[in-house]
């Protein structure tokens, strides 16, 4: 075959691919529902429409000027605690007020994955999300307390896609996608002092990469989000096993155990103020549409089971799932919380005492969402917050914090990843594709009052009825069983 005959067929393919991708980038399904309707507590669910080829509206990040910044709620003020970062993702503020963030994206893969990894890498390469990672874990310090960090120091590199921090008692627990890590390190120092020990392995890499940690209020027990690795198990269950789900870890004895499951991407953990229970954002499945599936915020009780990937939202059966399913699926729990389909729901936390947002921010939880790549209109790309009644549930629809991402003109200035209270109660904000840490709060505010936890009557002790031989006492409820 000639030289010019093979450039010809060389220049048809790239012609076949270019067609592809820019198929993929125009097509796709507009969301027929208004996004009011389909967050908060009992949101409208369209029916499923299944795509063979996802709708694609990925907004290219472009940076923020250097006087912008992004829009704030009324009685807010914002400013950059710090810039010039390198894809910073999670947060973690330290008891003496430092500032940890990882820099970080997805891990390297050894798989080539062919013509649908291709058009991926490039979705993903316009969304500002590819590239190689950083592996560093970076202290940013406050030191004169004017509300930007005037240091920025590498505290840990040779990490491998490291995202979920915590620490207590002299221990910086880091999770890499693969494995969570115990560092030592004292409050103030420059670098750890030590080699990490191992705390357990986890599911390597795949779709959803990111190994998020809270520790329990107790300091005994680390709790570890891992998502799955595909939309709806499309390489098999084996392909998740490990994954979906929420490790609970005896930081004691080293045990862990499944603590909740069927979460396809749970991502930021925090605990209840009103109750002490676990809570988490979940990113749903995709190819339904636009309108489908919402991303939501929910607690997690033990031994929570929602249903991934065979139902959503409750009993919304995916009927393209095709493995047999198990029993289970008639207990699965419907989530708390709708945040909108395909928002991105990444980092939350809730009130806390010290924060100081004001009294219209001090009752429930904020949420970073990150941005939709497959919805049109596109939705997320900005701060929420969640306001909660006073027995701890979520109620009325999520009021935007931070906004103002997006351009209007199909780009983004940035993403919001992470929420964090720092040292002095105002919120920080990471913003991955811009390299900047915004600080948010409500100028002159003081610090707010503990949230009170809530707190009743136990139930009486569980009765026995024995048909005719029961005999009741004057509360009218069966007597106990006692010893024959």
């Amino acid at each position: 075959m000639s030289i010019l005959k093979k450039l010809g067929i060389a220049l048809v393919v790239l012609l076949l691919i270019v067609l592809v991708a820019g198929y993929f980038l125009t097509r796709g399904d507009i969301a027929d529902i208004p996004i009011r309707d389909v967050v908060g507590t009992d949101p409208k669910l369209e029916e499923p429409d299944a795509e063979t080829i996802p709708t694609v509206a990925i907004a290219e990040p472009v940076g923020w000027g250097a006087s912008e910044v992004p829009d704030v709620a009324s009685g807010l003020a914002v400013n950059r605690f710090a810039e010039g970062l390198d894809h910073p993702r999670t947060l973690q503020t330290l008891p003496n007020g430092d500032v940890l963030v990882s820099l970080t994206r997805s891990p390297t893969s050894g798989e080539s994955g062919g013509i649908t990894a291709w058009i991926a890498d490039l979705l993903m390469t316009r969304a500002g999300a590819t590239g190689d990672s950083a592996n560093e874990v970076v202290l940013l310090r406050d030191a004169d307390g004017d509300g930007r960090a005037e240091v920025k120091q590498v505290l840990l590199d040779n990490l491998d896609s490291p995202s979920g921090l915590a620490w207590t008692d002299g221990t910086l627990y880091v999770a890499n996608h693969d494995e969570v890590l115990a560092f030592p390190y004292a409050l103030g120092a420059d670098r750890v002092s030590g080699e990490p020990r191992k705390i357990t392995d986890l599911a390597a890499g795949g779709g959803h990469w990111m190994r998020n940690l809270a520790l329990h209020p107790d300091g005994d027990r680390l709790y570890v989000a891992v998502g799955s690795d595909t939309n709806i198990a499309d390489k098999g269950l084996e392909a998740e096993e490990g994954r979906a789900l929420i490790w609970e870890i005896d930081l004691e004895t080293g045990r862990r155990r499944v603590f909740a499951s069927g979460l396809r991407n749970p991502n930021g953990l925090d605990f209840s103020p009103w109750s002490g229970e676990l809570w988490t954002t979940v990113n749903e499945r995709d190819m339904l549409g636009s309108d489908l599936v919402p991303d939501y915020l929910t607690n997690v009780p033990v031994g929570a089971q929602y249903g991934w990937p065979w139902v959503y939202w409750g009993q919304n059966y995916d009927r393209r799932v095709k493995y047999p399913i198990p029993q289970y699926i008639n207990y699965v729990r419907t989530p708390e919380y709708s945040l909108g389909p395909h928002v991105a729901a990444l980092g939350f936390v809730f009130s806390e005492e010290g924060a100081t947002m004001g009294e219209r921010f001090s009752g429930g939880a904020f949420v970073a969402r990150h941005g939709s790549w497959n919805r049109k209109p596109p939705s997320g790309y900005d701060v929420v917050y969640v306001e909660f009644d006073e027995r701890g549930n979520p109620t009325g629809k999520p009021i935007e914090v931070l906004g103002g991402f997006l351009t209007g003109e199909g780009t983004t200035r940035g993403r919001p990843t992470w929420v964090e209270w720092a040292g002095d109660g105002s919120l920080l904000v990471s913003d991955d594709t811009a390299g900047i840490i915004w600080r948010v709060t409500a100028p002159y505010a003081s610090g707010q009052s503990a949230i009170e936890r809530v707190t009743g009557e136990r139930l009486p002790v569980r009765r026995e009825l024995r048909g005719q031989e029961a005999v009741f006492g004057e509360d009218d409820y069966a007597r106990s069983v006692t010893a024959e």
